[in-house]
């Protein structure tokens, strides 16, 4: 995969899935701006795809209001003359039940997430279209912004929404060649240790030094950073042009496409619903088959 020439920006490339998915496309050939909170980090992931060969700049800043945006579509320009491709990786957790979750817990989540996805964009789709050649947005989302899961309020809903904006910014970035897509991430990280379905295997498969199990891999598609970052570097190149408005999930051997939201089962009525109606039809008709919800604890099979 060839991205000789192509200039891309990694939001929280500092570190894990971030810093997998900048030097995964320093290695395809594209020159990166890291970015980071932590001077130190940023620093080290710079160096890091330098002595790799890569063509690489950094910029300390937290995402989420338009002045970091635009300093990061600036320094790609200033340094590299362009700016290509978009990965919105950054990101925090604040877990808390809904009845203990603070508005700062809240607030702090969807700020990063969701309101840096946004920012960033926008400020990467004006450098985009003023350039006229097309370009790449590659929106990180999670899978508990697909399903949700306990203690996850507020990242499962910037999460969801990052999804959401995908889909609308697909068809408004059509005309100008901008394709835009959601990855659907899974793999053994600082972040997802905090899950508590996933911690265990992490935990283990560090302290052995030994692989995921299979299983766990195919199953569950829970994997390495190196495992994700090659969705990045194709939703990169010129070789996903015809992919865009799509989330895709990744993760140990899986590779998978989400559905979009759709109805499932319809029913009709003369002159519309009363509510006795509807909960005299529920259990038989619409309802018959609800829909799951949350992330499913890893199962492992029978010996």
């Amino acid at each position: 995969m060839d991205l000789q020439g192509k200039v891309a920006v990694v939001t929280g490339g500092g570190r894990g899935l971030g810093l997998g998915y900048a030097r995964a496309l320093a290695a395809a050939g594209a020159a990166v701006v890291v970015n980071d909170v932590a001077p130190d980090m940023v620093g080290a992931a710079v160096d890091a795809l330098r002595s790799e060969g890569g063509r690489a700049a950094g910029v300390v800043a937290a995402v989420g209001d338009s002045a970091a945006a635009e300093e990061l579509v600036d320094a790609a320009v200033d340094a590299f003359g362009r700016l290509d491709v978009l990965v919105t990786n950054a990101g925090i957790l604040r877990d808390c039940v809904l009845w203990k979750m603070t508005d700062d817990d809240f607030d702090a989540v969807v700020r990063v997430h969701l309101r840096g996805t946004f920012t960033c964009a926008r400020a990467a789709a004006v450098r985009m279209r003023e350039q006229g050649t097309g370009g790449r947005l590659v929106l990180i989302s999670s899978p508990a912004g697909q399903r949700g899961n306990f203690g996850q309020t507020n990242y499962a809903a910037a999460k969801a929404g990052i999804v959401a904006m995908a889909r609308t910014w697909a068809m408004e970035l059509a005309r100008a060649g901008v394709t835009v897509n959601a990855v659907v991430p899974v793999a053994a990280t600082g972040m997802t240790r905090t899950i508590p379905a996933f911690a265990p295997f992490i935990d283990a498969a560090e302290r052995t030094g030994a692989p995921l199990p299979r299983w766990l891999r195919r199953d569950e598609g829970l994997g390495t950073v190196e495992d994700v970052a090659a969705l990045i570097t194709f939703l990169a190149s010129d070789a996903s042009a015809g992919v865009t408005g799509q989330a895709i999930g990744i993760g140990g051997d899986r590779l998978a496409l989400w559905a979009h939201p759709k109805e499932k089962a319809v029913a009709f009525a003369d002159g519309g619903w009363s509510a006795d109606a509807i909960a005299a039809g529920w259990r038989d008709g619409v309802g018959a088959e609800p829909e799951t919800y949350g992330i499913p604890a890893p199962t492992a099979p029978e010996a």
